[in-house]
């Protein structure tokens, strides 16, 4: 059982199916290359029924302070994502732009991968997706998995996320293989690039676990 991170979402019903479903995290993201990008009006109506439901989540790839600023502005979210090539003072640095603070991304491929993420101390969430491929114009959302089996057993410095290739069909197996508590999905609950499936939302939610709204 673990809590899930419904990631990039672009509708209302979406947004829905993923409360409903019993989500901890919704994502919004803000990246031109992604099929998931959304504008700050379309992220601010899609996240509002989710205020006191669930946490916010605004993912960001080596955003500047102005373009952080706006989005806080405008989304009021719980938590930045950095999902870029940000340092670690530069995600101290980004703490102040949402109350609950940052989860940084970083690209897995084998366990000496994982040593990065000790330095970033300052981060609130380490979110481990799959390195992306040669040639990906996007740091995630690739729909591509690492071998979970070199999380067994290890103590990172900080709460960490699975994330990458992640699907309703492989998500119980991934809980069981990593040791996550929280795992996040985008491109494996969709029904083509960008536009999400609620019933594959659904399923990804009962598959990992997590308790439906009342």
């Amino acid at each position: 059982m673990a809590d899930v991170k419904i990631c990039g979402l672009t509708d209302p019903t979406n947004v829905r199916a993923a409360l409903d479903g019993g989500a901890r995290f919704i994502g919004f993201m803000f990246f031109a290359k992604s099929p998931r990008n959304v504008t700050l009006d379309q992220a601010a109506a899609l996240a509002a029924p989710a205020r006191s439901r669930a946490d916010i989540v605004a993912v960001t790839v080596g955003a500047s302070d102005d373009a952080l600023a706006a989005i806080q502005a405008a989304l009021k979210p719980d938590y930045i994502q950095a999902h870029g090539a940000e340092t670690p003072a530069r995600v101290a640095a980004m703490r102040r732009f949402a109350p609950r603070g940052v989860i940084k991304a970083f690209g897995i491929a084998t366990a000496e991968d994982l040593a990065a993420t000790a330095q970033f101390q300052d981060a609130d969430y380490l979110l481990l997706d799959a390195k992306a491929p040669a040639g990906a114009d996007r740091p995630g959302g690739n729909g591509a998995a690492f071998d979970w089996t070199i999380l067994q057993g290890r103590r990172l410095a900080r709460p960490w996320m699975l994330s990458g290739g992640l699907t309703p069909q492989n998500v119980s197996e991934a809980i069981q293989l990593s040791g996550a508590a929280l795992v996040d999905v985008s491109s494996g609950v969709e029904a083509r690039p960008g536009v999400k499936d609620p019933e594959r939302i659904a399923a990804f939610l009962a598959a990992a676990g997590a308790r439906p709204a009342r």
